[in-house]
């Protein structure tokens, strides 16, 4: 379930700013789509990824495990 959501989360933030790009845009071009979609898909990794993050990891720094000493 929670992969489900998530994917249908990525899928909204993609819409929503590729709504908001083609808004603010002035008349787009062409390549212009492309910049649009690329923004887009920026955007909504990052937001998975920072979802992702919070709701996975429990730990004050989710990058860095420690290691195990060796004796």
């Amino acid at each position: 379930m929670r992969q489900i959501l998530l994917v249908l989360g990525g899928v909204c933030v993609f819409g929503v700013v590729a709504a908001v790009m083609i808004k603010i845009m002035p008349a787009p071009k062409d390549s212009d789509y492309l910049v649009i979609g690329s923004v887009a898909t920026l955007v909504s990794l990052l937001v998975m990824f920072l979802v992702l993050i919070a709701t996975r990891v429990k730990t004050p720094d989710p990058f860095f495990k420690k290691r195990k000493k060796k004796r």
